[in-house]
């Protein structure tokens, strides 16, 4: 049985439907990235699986427990660590967490061993005694992480954990997060940095205007853009008649001439770029490209195949299109 499980799940405002019909299996110890435009929709199911909001329909179900009619079972097996985290003001990181774990029935020597045992593995022990409105944006994630942990639930749900956060409070957090899943817990993330979910998601899922349009792992995605794979070449002249040449290839989609393009790295003899994109059934081996040109004529000063990582997959699966 699935860890998280959506089935045809659905939320709308009136008429605006902010998820549509959206079906997600994550297995225990996954780490899932969830990733789309603003407004596609990821809050909104974070908020749903954290049981603050009600679906429109369908289900949601936590380790085999359905949200909406057994919230009170789920909760204590969930930890949501929201974008942006709140407190009071006056309120020191131990008396924060003290607070926490004494709303989940954690009190005694007890308390103190897992409020020691959380400021340990987030790094802050030695901010125990500061205001926690006094703690940078980056310690202030991982204190909420620290939150959430305190009752040691089985599923994260973390909404842009990194929002916002510098270039080595990000590289911290990532790296609590890799722990975090070294202890087998299941992972729902949502961010922006691409590069890093690759890294540390092993499955993940791209959402648009409130639906899904793909999951699977990161080498799945990899290979499904690939397969609109995309050509940066030069020829040292007549580059129009080469676009030409080019358009009647197999497979091609788009002949894009760039002019002054920036991938050139400055080389003079380089002032015009063809941007050639193969749809879906395009050629598995582009090598052919460079012998037609070759056979026309041309001599060819630059050929390389656009790389694809996340990022670039991200772009060409969605279409930026947001509610």
């Amino acid at each position: 049985m699935p860890m998280i499980q959506t089935i045809n799940l659905t939320k709308r405002y009136g008429e605006f439907v902010a998820l549509n019909n959206l079906n997600l299996n994550l297995n225990e110890g996954d780490c899932f990235g969830f990733i789309g435009p603003n407004g596609a929709g990821k809050t909104t199911t974070i908020k749903i699986l954290a049981t603050l909001l009600k679906p429109s329909s369908g289900q949601a179900m936590i380790d085999g427990l359905t949200i909406g009619y057994q919230n009170r079972q789920i909760r204590p097996i969930i930890g949501y660590v929201p974008d942006f985290m709140g407190a009071y003001d006056d309120v020191t990181v131990i008396e924060y967490l003290e607070f926490f774990a004494s709303a989940y029935g954690i009190h005694g020597d007890q308390r103190k061993r897992v409020v020691s045992d959380v400021l340990d593995l987030t790094d802050l022990t030695y901010k125990g005694d500061a205001e926690v409105n006094s703690l940078s944006r980056g310690m202030q994630q991982r204190l909420s992480v620290a939150r959430v942990l305190l009752h040691d639930p089985k599923v994260l749900l973390l909404d842009e954990p990194a929002s916002g956060l510098d270039p080595r409070a990000r590289i911290e957090m990532r790296e609590l997060l890799k722990e975090l899943k070294r202890m087998g817990k299941t992972i729902l993330i949502s961010s922006h940095i691409l590069h890093e979910l690759a890294e540390l998601c092993n499955t993940v899922g791209i959402i648009e205007r409130g639906e899904l349009l793909f999951q699977g792992t990161v080498s799945d995605i990899l290979r499904r853009a690939r397969m609109g794979r995309v050509v940066h070449l030069a020829v040292s002249q007549r580059t129009d008649a080469a676009a030409e040449l080019l358009r009647q290839s197999p497979g091609v989609m788009k002949v894009a001439i760039v002019e002054g393009d920036s991938s050139s790295n400055g080389d003079p003899a380089i002032q015009r770029e063809i941007h050639l994109s193969f749809d879906e059934s395009g050629p598995a081996d582009v090598t052919d490209i460079p012998n037609r040109l070759v056979n026309g004529g041309f001599r060819m000063l630059k050929f390389v195949e656009e790389p694809v990582n996340l990022e670039t997959a991200f772009m060409r699966l969605t279409k930026g299109l947001v509610q």
